[in-house]
């Protein structure tokens, strides 16, 4: 445990950061598969998924979350699965 002052805040504000990186990962990661799963069982709303799940990519970019790179890669292999 950290003693000084600015360390033990830095310590919390550590906590609070990865709690809150680790839901909106964990909600990026569950519209993705929810196209998925979607797609193979050829759902009606497979447009909405697929506008949900470019959202939550991009959101998680934006936040620093994932890479652009990985963003760009990621709708673009969903986007080709929209349209197989």
């Amino acid at each position: 445990m950290p003693i000084i002052e600015s360390s033990i805040q830095r310590a919390r504000l550590n906590k609070v950061q990865r709690e809150r990186n680790v839901q909106q990962l964990s909600a990026y990661r569950t519209d993705v598969k929810k196209f998925r799963k979607g797609a193979e069982a050829g759902a009606d709303n497979l447009n909405e998924l697929f506008v949900n799940a470019s959202s939550a990519i991009d959101r998680a970019a934006s936040k620093g979350l994932i890479s652009k790179n990985k963003a760009s890669r990621d709708k673009s292999r969903l986007a080709a699965l929209l349209n197989k």
